[in-house]
C-alpha cells in the first residue's frame, strides 16, 4: 500500500486529535468503513426542516406568512451568532470587529429588502382572515429578536422614553426590564396590568431575558466598542459600520415592517384595525415614539432630535 507524504502527514494530525482526547485513532479509523455517506439533505436536515409549517386554517396564503417569519428567526439566530462573536472575543481588532457587524447588517438589510414577500406576495382577504386564528399570538413575540437588542447595547437605550432619568447603570435589572420600552405594547403603566400577550411572553422568556441582560451588560457591541482603544474608536470604517447597523435595525427595517403593517390594518378596510396581540402597534413600532437607538453617541443631535422621521 503506497501512503503519499501527504496523506501521511494527515494520518499523524488524526492521530494527535485523537491522542489529545485519549481516544484509539485505529478505532476511529475503522469507524469510518461503516459511516455512511453525507448527503445534502441529511447535512441540513432537509426533511426535518420543511416539516415544521402547520397550517391552522385552509387558506394558502397562510402558508406564506408561516414561511417567511421561520425565515426570519433562522436570520435571526444567524445574527446572534455572529454577535456572540464580538461579544466574546478578546483584544478585539478592529478589522474583526467591523467586518462581523457588516454580516449582521447584511442579514437585516436582507430582512428589510424581504418585507416585500409580505407587502406583496399575500392577498389581502386572505391575510385579514387567518390573521384572527393567531390572536393573541404576536411578532411582538420573537424572543430572539429581544435578545439582538440586549446583545447590541446597553439597557438604558432600550428603556421606554419616558423613564430613561430615572433609570442607569445601577439600576436592579428586574426593574429595568418592566420599564423597556417595549413594556410599553402590553402594559398600562397607571394601573400596571399587563396584557395577556405580554403574560405569556414573560412566563416563557423572562428568566432567559434576565440572564441574557447580565450577561451582556458588559460584553454588548456598545460596550466593547468603548473598550477598544481610543484611537480605535475614532476609526472612520468602524464608526460607518456601527451607524449602518443602527439604522438599519432601528429605522429602515421598522419602518419597512410598519408599512406592511399598515397596509393590511389600517388601510385594508378590514378588520378593527387592532394588532392580533392587541398593542398599540403603531406606537409600538415607529422609532421616532419609542427612540429606538442604539449608539446615541455616535449621532449627532440633529441626527438624535429627526430620528425615524420621515423626510
Amino acid at each position: 500500500m503506497n501512503i503519499t507524504d501527504h496523506s501521511e502527514a494527515i494520518l499523524k494530525e488524526i492521530d494527535l486529535k485523537y491522542q489529545a482526547i485519549n481516544q484509539k485513532t485505529d478505532t476511529q479509523l475503522e469507524g469510518l468503513l461503516w459511516a455512511k455517506p453525507i448527503t445534502y439533505w441529511d447535512y441540513i436536515q432537509t426533511d426535518g426542516l420543511l416539516s415544521l409549517q402547520t397550517q391552522r386554517t385552509t387558506l394558502p396564503d397562510e402558508m406564506v406568512f408561516i414561511m417567511y417569519h421561520q425565515v426570519n428567526e433562522l436570520i435571526f439566530k444567524m445574527i446572534l451568532w455572529e454577535m456572540n462573536q464580538i461579544s466574546y472575543c478578546q483584544d478585539i481588532q478592529i478589522g474583526f470587529f467591523t467586518e462581523r457587524l457588516m454580516r449582521i447588517s447584511r442579514y437585516f438589510d436582507m430582512l428589510t429588502t424581504s418585507f416585500s414577500i409580505m407587502e406583496d406576495g399575500m392577498e389581502v382577504d386572505q391575510y385579514m382572515k387567518f390573521r384572527n386564528t393567531l390572536t393573541p399570538a404576536s411578532g411582538f413575540q420573537s424572543a430572539q429578536y429581544r435578545l439582538i437588542e440586549f446583545s447590541s447595547t446597553d439597557l438604558i437605550n432600550l428603556i421606554d422614553y419616558r423613564y430613561r432619568g430615572s433609570i442607569d447603570r445601577e439600576t436592579p435589572i428586574e426593574f429595568a426590564f418592566e420599564h423597556l420600552y417595549w413594556q410599553a405594547a402590553g402594559k398600562d403603566y397607571h394601573t400596571g396590568k399587563k396584557s395577556f400577550l405580554l403574560e405569556e411572553f414573560e412566563r416563557k422568556y423572562k428568566g432567559l431575558f434576565l440572564n441574557h441582560m447580565k450577561e451582556y451588560n458588559t460584553i454588548n457591541i456598545w460596550q466593547k466598542f468603548k473598550q477598544l482603544p481610543e484611537a480605535d474608536q475614532k476609526n472612520p470604517e468602524l464608526i460607518k459600520a456601527m451607524r449602518h447597523y443602527d439604522h438599519t435595525v432601528n429605522i429602515t427595517w421598522v419602518m419597512q415592517h410598519l408599512q406592511v403593517a399598515i397596509k393590511y390594518i389600517d388601510q385594508s378596510g378590514k378588520g378593527d384595525g387592532e394588532a392580533t396581540g392587541g398593542s398599540d402597534w403603531k406606537k409600538y413600532m415607529h422609532p421616532k415614539y419609542q427612540r429606538r437607538i442604539f449608539f446615541p453617541e455616535l449621532w449627532s443631535a440633529d441626527e438624535l432630535a429627526n430620528w425615524g422621521v420621515e423626510k
